[in-house]
């Protein structure tokens, strides 16, 4: 049966997500800089063609991306799996990078490509 959520269950998935949101955006931005810089310091793309703007609405949109597992976290609390909720996490966390990570990637790397020509 569900337990009622509470107090200590948004504070522990606090706990375990917002440090891990750092690792998530760095990984996220590893990817970014490593398809994006070569051809920023070569001069191949120039700089205006990729824009400030647009790195900051995908770095927004990933963080509200990764604010998917919240729901889930908490609805998983509430439930008779709480205990088990370290194991999934992890994985879930590890899914989520990969799942993000590519996106960069496909998304960076189509910004270049579109900008080169």
């Amino acid at each position: 049966m569900f337990e009622v959520l509470n107090r200590d269950h948004i504070t522990d998935a606090l706990g375990f997500w917002e440090p891990a949101r750092i690792v998530y955006n760095l990984v996220l931005a590893t990817i970014s800089a490593v398809i994006l810089a070569p051809p920023l310091m070569s001069g191949a793309v120039p700089f205006d063609q990729v824009s400030a703007p647009m790195l900051i609405v995908m770095a927004v949109l990933a963080n509200v991306a990764y604010c998917a597992a919240y729901p889930i976290d908490l609805f998983v609390q509430a439930s008779a799996y709480r205990d088990t909720r370290m194991a999934w996490r992890a994985g879930i966390l590890l899914v989520g990078i990969v799942f993000a990570g590519a996106l960069t990637w496909l998304i960076a790397s189509a910004a270049v490509n579109v900008t080169a020509f």
